[in-house]
């Protein structure tokens, strides 16, 4: 398998910092959370690239998040959708090549119905696949508790041709255990082109360092294919760079054996 990784920044991880961390730590890349201070008309998309390059690393990139891609609402709708696409040419031009989308609706659950939800949002991810710059592949999230949850996603791969995230955090708050997301990753590795790899204790969303929580990654991971050579992102919710470093040492040590 010769999968690349990298580790989600966080907000107030100002990117320089980030990418000086991941040259040391030997990662492959940053991915880049585009909101708060790297919202898009924030960034200076050559100075980005030139750091990231400076350090011999690749740049992925986490579109925002906070954004009514599947609204129910057709003008809410356009406006994510169009702010979604701005963000993926910023990013394309600061040498980003891969980021990731929330598949998701946020319409009142008792007005809408998930069906139709759900076809909105296959919707807009094919719009979105068309509408994002050729060179730049969207990868997109699974959410807990979605009109397209974890195992709606089989689903989306039928109605569209999109390349996903798997978030392991968000597979469990969704009732699947590690030998379910193994199984779903046998069955769907050929869609999956990148990971966020959320550590949790139960079904809920913690985002802890890789390793001490309960999933069991080595399970997950070793259901890939030989040929997989997708990326794989640490989503540790800290500002302690300390924890980056030890969820990395976790996740060589998970990666050797399957290598």
């Amino acid at each position: 398998m010769d999968a690349r990784t990298g580790f989600v920044t966080q907000l107030g991880m100002d990117y320089e910092t980030a990418f000086d961390v991941a040259e040391e730590l030997s990662f492959d890349y940053v991915e880049l959370l585009m909101d708060g201070d790297h919202e898009r008309r924030a960034l200076d998309p050559e100075a980005v690239a030139d750091a990231a390059e400076a350090r011999g690393l690749d740049l992925l990139v986490h579109l925002p998040f906070a954004l009514d891609v599947g609204s129910a609402y057709e003008h809410v709708r356009e406006g994510a959708i169009r702010e979604l696409v701005s963000a993926a040419e910023v990013a394309t031009a600061a040498g980003a090549r891969k980021g990731v989308a929330h598949a998701n609706s946020k319409a009142w659950g008792s007005a809408w119905d998930d069906a139709d939800l759900r076809e909105r949002v296959f919707e807009s991810v094919r719009e979105i696949n068309i509408r994002t710059p050729e060179d730049f592949a969207v990868c997109f999230e699974n959410i807990p508790k979605n009109p397209c949850s974890t195992r709606d996603f089989p689903e989306l791969f039928e109605a569209t041709d999109a390349a996903m995230t798997l978030d392991t955090g968000h597979a469990r708050v969704d009732g699947l255990d590690s030998a379910e997301m193994a199984s779903f990753v046998a069955d769907h590795a050929d869609r999956i082109s990148h990971f966020h790899l959320n550590d949790t204790r139960k079904p809920q969303d913690e985002h802890l360092p890789f390793g001490s929580g309960t999933i069991d990654f080595e399970e997950i991971l070793g259901a890939l294919p030989d040929d997989w050579s997708g990326t794989l992102s640490l989503e540790v919710f800290t500002l302690d760079y300390g924890y980056i470093g030890v969820s990395k040492e976790y996740l060589d040590g998970v990666l050797n054996p399957i290598n």
